[in-house]
């Protein structure tokens, strides 16, 4: 009984960190229309610094609070509001997404530069010292984060609810003009819940950082906030009471697993089941809890419908490029460069294409935001090392269907979930799999899998130059594919339920089917793509589908654009690129990126600027009027507006 009342004591615990981080969700997404990715990773920041505060520089704990909750966390929040939000007000809903998650790489990135993830650093409770009650010891520290999270819960209903500045901040999303006319900014009302959203995430990380164990790290408490979204989404982004209930009903609900469902297991399956609870509360509150429409500021801004041009542009095009992979093949064969060679690293960028051009299918064509592609990736690959040897046609085959299969699966469960919900749950799919499954000893482990070379009879790709070939070859084909798709009735219907899902149930087409089959297609599309990886790499493992590392992938698509073939292309290309370069550059990048974001709807290839005709597109209306179609076939449109 004492080990219960312990295990429940601990979970209220964490269930209050949680709950500050969810009620901080709420209030940005109530003011803003947008819901933080960043949030976890605003959180981690804030525990290295306070550690850099406390620890390391030996500032009086409350000073450290003083300046991380009332000047760094609000100041941030102000400019990231000004800087990054501002202009997202009535986006199509991709457009938050990827900039929040941008932020969220940004931040883990500079969070890698500045305090080095090999040295271990720990954080003391705030306040020392026990005392006992019903048999059991409780430390101060859990009593201050419960009462802390106790108060914030009720601040904010009350705020909220019972003052006037509240009903502004309410007001934001519901209705900026009527709210200017009574006299308030909605400007002003968006900042201010930006600096409250983020001065409770930095409150949430300062809390739960004394929790750890073994230390705080960059991923683990970036993660840690995560059961956050799952409180946020039962409390459907607008019910603090509800939210906090369920954040100390998951922090139970975790401690509870640990503690008495993972001793039984087997002792290899519990670290990564350990890891992946977070992810698993979120997927499971999303398919069961009932989904609300998400609000957007102002008027609705819906991208057009990329143009497309015909089935025999897109072949002269395909060829050139071929030839011109092949020109390139012959020129820089066996081409040492920085302990790999130049055609192996263009082998990669082939293989990132094809993961590019899955969301240019599923998240540009058909309006589906998906986080889960490396996820996918890494299932190919692993398929592909473990059939027949590994370097086999039939690997290549079996890591397709076994993808196309499990895409369909986990899109059953999502079928009702659109727009922020969707990313969401895809969200904690990957992050599940790279976590939880990746790291296992069975699939990847420490030391990765071996993926030989194909061989075909007669043909050998054991040489770069050939294996650069063959991946551009399926690049070439993938492109083919999913410009053939946009051009079919098949296509239609995806752009048609990208512009208005309730349009296209009411003429009788069925929305369940149509999700399935394209994201089925497009996990089938990444896992080919990353048994195609791995035989360019030779060994792959953990660290090659990361986490984060695909959302940053993800990222790169959008900022080029994730509508266009070329910016398909141009995104795998820039990624190796940069990350051959530096991983500073990759982060600069992003963070540049993330701007442009808010500002050019269809990325910088949507930029007027940029478009310049191809000398093998028809001259057609479009083309004449400045609207060029850009490499393999895909125009890069531009922006309508629609009442949202």
């Amino acid at each position: 009984m004492s080990n219960f009342l312990q295990y429940t004591v601990f979970g209220i615990m964490l269930g209050a960190g949680y709950a500050i981080a969810a009620t901080g969700l709420v209030v940005t997404y109530t003011t803003s229309g947008v819901f933080n990715f960043a949030q976890g990773a605003v959180g981690m920041i804030a525990a290295f610094c306070y550690w850099e505060l406390v620890v390391a520089s030996g500032l009086p704990v409350l000073a450290a609070l003083a300046v991380i909750l009332l000047v760094g966390a609000p100041l941030s929040g102000l400019v990231v509001e000004r800087v990054l939000m501002r202009r997202l007000h009535g986006s199509t809903a991709e457009r938050p997404v990827m900039v929040t998650l941008g932020l969220t790489v940004i931040l883990t990135g500079l969070a890698t530069i500045v305090w080095s993830p090999s040295t271990q650093r720990t954080v003391e409770s705030m306040v020392s010292g026990q005392f006992g009650l019903f048999g059991i010891n409780i430390q101060y520290q859990e009593v201050l984060l419960i009462g802390v999270a106790a108060v914030v819960a009720v601040a904010l209903r009350i705020l909220f609810h019972s003052t006037r500045l509240g009903h502004g901040l309410r007001a934001v999303t519901d209705d900026p003009q009527l709210l200017a006319m009574a006299g308030a900014s909605p400007n002003r009302m968006s900042q201010y819940g930006w600096m409250l959203g983020l001065a409770l995430a930095a409150l949430s990380g300062v809390l739960l950082a004394p929790t750890q164990a073994t230390g705080i790290s960059i991923e683990a408490v970036t993660l840690l906030v995560v059961n956050g979204y799952a409180a946020a989404i039962v409390g459907r982004l607008r019910n603090i009471p509800v939210t906090f209930a369920a954040a100390i009903g998951i922090g139970l609900a975790e401690n509870y697993v640990i503690n008495y469902l993972l001793p039984h297991l087997p002792q290899n399956l519990q670290p990564d089941i350990t890891v992946a609870l977070p992810m698993v509360f979120l997927f499971i509150a999303l398919v069961t809890v009932p989904s609300v429409r998400l609000r957007a500021v102002g008027r609705l801004t819906t991208a057009r419908a990329p143009r497309v041009i015909g089935g025999r542009e897109s072949l002269v095009a395909g060829v050139a490029f071929f030839a011109v992979a092949a020109v390139l093949g012959a020129a820089f064969n066996n081409t040492p460069f920085d302990g790999t060679t130049i055609l192996s690293l263009g082998g990669v960028v082939m293989s990132l294409g094809i993961v590019a051009l899955s969301l240019v299918l599923v998240i540009g064509y058909s309006g589906q935001i998906t986080l889960c592609q490396f996820a996918f990736m890494g299932i190919g690959a692993f398929v592909m090392g473990k059939t027949a040897g590994g370097g086999s046609l039939l690997g290549l085959l079996a890591a397709t269907v076994l993808c196309a299969v499990v895409g369909g699966l986990i899109a059953l469960p999502t079928i009702r979930l659109r727009d922020l919900y969707l990313a969401l749950a895809t969200f904690a799919f990957a992050d599940a799999v790279a976590t939880g499954f990746f790291p296992d000893s069975h699939v990847y482990g420490s030391g990765g899998v071996s993926i030989g070379r194909i061989v075909l009879p007669g043909i050998s790709f054991g040489g770069d130059a050939s294996e650069f070939l063959m991946v551009t070859f399926f690049f070439v084909l993938s492109a083919w594919l999913v410009l053939a798709i946009r051009r079919s009735y098949f296509g239609r219907r995806l752009v048609a339920l990208n512009d208005s899902p309730a349009a296209f149930a009411t003429v009788g087409l069925n929305i369940g089917a149509t999700k399935v089959v394209v994201f089925a297609v497009g996990a089938a599309m990444a896992g080919l793509a990353g048994a195609l990886y791995g035989t360019v790499q030779g060994v792959v493992g953990t660290t090659d589908f990361d986490f984060f590392s695909g959302l940053m992938f993800v990222l790169f698509v959008t900022i080029w654009s994730v509508r266009t073939v070329t910016g398909a292309f141009l995104a795998a290309l820039t990624y190796v690129v940069l990350n051959q370069v530096s991983p500073n550059w990759v982060g600069l990048f992003a963070g540049v990126g993330i701007i442009l974001i808010g500002r050019a709807a269809n990325g910088i290839l949507g930029i007027e600027v940029l478009r310049v005709p191809l000398p093998w597109t028809k001259a057609t209306s479009e083309t004449m009027s400045g609207e060029p179609a850009s490499l393999l076939g895909v125009g890069t449109g531009g922006e309508s507006r629609a009442a949202g």
